[in-house]
């Protein structure tokens, strides 16, 4: 079968990582366009990665590049419009969280997928991609630690990014819905039910331009589900060792812990500071397996045909339940989803 060609939007941060992925580590995929309104970028795709055809409009790059599937990796403010336009053009499409900002946006793109059912469609809920959360996700099917009742999630960023997330927050939908987004998936994944009710508290407790803005740099979220197993989310933007992020579900017959020291590597130093692990310092070094394996995933449904695990309506409760989470922040309540 011949390659599937894809067209990336948004070369960021994540972006340009994700580019390089399927330029170079994705079999069966070509990186043949490339849309920024960033013309560095733009150069940085050619220069870098080779990639022939590019586009500082979306729109222009859906009219005239000769692609299969578009990969959208802009900002969170624009992903549901460019997704209902690559679904309605024919392509495939995967798109990074949150699949949308609104509600509204999420029904839609429900709604088209639907539509367009012969095309695949991926959200980027790169945890379920990691080997270790796919082998708890695993043991729990097993019954290893009976039933599952109890997730506590964690999402923690290095401080220096903090200064950086300011202005995303005007458009990103803030803490919850951009950090927490991939914890409430989680919960959802591990317990197999449905989030009823959240009550959110935090501030910002090192960072006061968040609160500005109606946001937080820490946040904490006890959430209860319809079959009444319970989660403990939490998010933080001043981790000042290293991106931590971890998680642990408790069950009726034990417990499992998956990453709870946000090791670089098994080595440990011992020295005159005393005893210690090297960290990882962003998200990406951290599930940089993951991000490889969901655009492999990404490409090898395309080319058998198979229909994703992750479904629209995954992108659509994280984000309803991140924005009653928020409510719940700003109100001081308890909210009912």
């Amino acid at each position: 079968m011949e390659k599937i060609r894809i067209g990336i939007v948004g070369l960021g941060r994540l972006g340009k990582r994700h580019a390089y992925n399927l330029a170079n580590l994705v079999p069966g995929a070509n990186l043949d366009a490339a849309c920024s309104p960033v013309q560095a970028e733009l150069d940085w795709a050619e220069t870098e990665l080779g990639v022939p055809h590019l586009f500082t409009s979306f729109d222009h790059m859906l009219a005239h590049a000769d692609i299969d599937a578009v990969w959208i990796a802009s900002s969170s403010v624009y992903h549901s419009a460019q997704v209902l336009a690559a679904l309605d053009r024919g392509l495939h499409v995967f798109v990074e969280k949150p699949m949308g900002v609104t509600p509204d946006e999420c029904d839609a793109i429900e709604c088209a997928a639907v539509t367009h059912s012969r095309q695949v469609f991926l959200i980027g809920f790169v945890r379920r991609f990691d080997p270790s959360y796919k082998y708890a996700k695993e043991l729990l099917d097993k019954g290893v630690i009976g039933t599952p009742f109890l997730v506590r999630s964690q999402t923690c960023d290095l401080d220096e990014y903090a200064e950086f997330q300011l202005e995303f927050v005007k458009t990103g939908g803030g803490i919850f819905l951009d950090m927490n987004v991939h914890d409430i998936d989680l919960a959802r994944w591990f317990i197999g039910s449905e989030i009823k009710e959240v009550h959110a508290v935090g501030g910002s407790y090192v960072h006061p331009g968040f609160a500005e803005l109606g946001d937080a740099d820490n946040t904490v979220c006890l959430a209860t589900f319809e079959n009444g197993a319970m989660a403990v989310l939490s998010a933080s933007r001043t981790a000042f060792h290293g991106h931590d992020t971890h998680t642990e579900i408790v069950g009726s017959k034990g417990i499992l812990k998956i990453g709870t020291t946000p090791r670089k590597n098994r080595v440990e130093i011992f020295d005159v500071a005393g005893a210690r692990t090297d960290c990882v310092r962003d998200f990406y070094e951290r599930f940089e397996e993951g991000f490889i394996a969901e655009a492999r995933e990404f490409v090898a449904c395309i080319r058998s045909g198979r229909r994703p695990e992750i479904m629209p309506r995954d992108g659509t409760a994280a984000t309803r339940i991140g924005m009653a989470m928020t409510e719940s922040f700003r109100k001081g309540a308890i909210i009912k989803l």
